[in-house]
């Protein structure tokens, strides 16, 4: 309590170590500082294992070893910040994803070794090789550039530029534009990839807030970071993701648009190679009939009571119509089997 009779109150929020997590967290306390002068925020970094393990096995829950989401369960912090993309479609009981923020660039960016200054994928030499850790992007520009070869890069943001750099591995790496723009490093992107090169990943360039879901007071407090237009996106996304049962461990890419009071889903399945594919596109409204908004109920991890329910509904049905629409057509088949092969590498 302070003298002045206002009660103010510490709020806990958990980051990783990484200097991208951490900018990440700064800037939605930064938010949560200016909307609640009286609260005050505690940031506290934990070790640097709380990497989101990706284990997803078909049929089964993805492994979610977080220190994070155990500190929170021990109530040692009260909020978590996440990049959206990183967060399963199905949280583990009690926990919510309490505030999704204004996206940010969804798309991926080409990062140029400086040799390679003003090429771009296209003219890049036959064979050069492009760094990419991530199935998706690799099985899309595969296909899109055959020339080029593919090959893995770990580590984070800071890591890989600095391997690609110093070395002469690579002739350029794939990364999220959010992820540079965040760092201030928007100068090293060479090309933005539109959607008809590579498709992005569900949730990506939004952060999400995630929390415990019987406190009701701070979901109340978070829940004013949402984005609407945002929200409606990544649960579409999610749940059409959740439903292919898609994980880190297969290519599944999307895109989404609000316009007009419609909301636009495209889903792709890709083979390891990208030489199998399939892809759609559906559509929504995004209109509210209702103003009723629900009391907390969650549709793929998010609590948005916010947000019309009605146009959430619409959201989840669309990216759920859109799953059953893929696997129709063959889906599943192209999942196992890249599945199968990535488990075989």
């Amino acid at each position: 309590q302070e003298g002045n009779g206002k009660v103010s109150r510490v709020i806990r929020i958990g980051t990783r170590k990484s200097q991208l997590a951490r900018i990440q967290t700064d800037s939605v306390a930064d938010r949560l500082k200016e909307l609640y002068p009286d609260v005050h925020l505690e940031i506290g970094e934990m070790p640097g294992i709380l990497h989101v393990f990706c284990f997803v096995q078909i049929g089964e829950k993805s492994l979610f070893t977080k220190e994070l989401e155990n500190a929170l369960e021990r109530n040692e912090v009260d909020l978590v910040v996440h990049s959206l993309k990183d967060l399963p479609t199905t949280l583990p009981p009690g926990f919510t994803i309490g505030a999704v923020l204004k996206r940010e660039n969804p798309h991926d960016a080409v990062v140029l070794h400086p040799n390679n200054a003003g090429k771009t994928l296209e003219t890049l030499p036959e064979k050069s090789v492009i760094g990419t850790s991530s199935l998706r992007r690799a099985a899309q520009l595969k296909k899109r550039f055959p020339h080029l070869e593919f090959r893995d890069i770990r580590g984070n943001l800071n890591t890989r530029l600095k391997k690609l750099d110093e070395k002469q591995d690579f002739a350029a790496i794939i990364l999220a534009a959010a992820g540079l723009k965040r760092m201030g490093w928007e100068n090293r992107i060479s090309t933005i990839l539109e959607p008809e090169d590579c498709m992005y990943a569900v949730g990506q360039g939004a952060l999400a807030v995630e929390v415990r879901a019987r406190d009701a007071d701070i979901l109340e407090m978070v829940s004013v970071l949402h984005d609407p237009e945002t929200v409606l996106r990544c649960i579409a996304e999610r749940a059409f993701l959740r439903r292919l049962e898609g994980g880190c461990s297969v290519p599944v890419a999307v895109h989404t648009q609000v316009k007009d009071s419609q909301l636009y889903l495209t889903g792709a399945v890709y083979s390891l190679d990208g030489s199998d594919s399939l892809k759609e596109t559906m559509q929504t409204s995004t209109a509210a009939d209702d103003k009723e908004v629900d009391e907390q109920v969650q549709r793929v991890g998010v609590t948005a009571s916010k947000i019309p329910s009605d146009a959430q509904d619409r959201a989840e049905r669309l990216g759920m119509e859109l799953a059953d629409l893929l696997l129709s057509k063959g889906a599943k088949e192209i999942l196992t089997v890249a599945r199968q092969l990535n488990d075989s590498r």
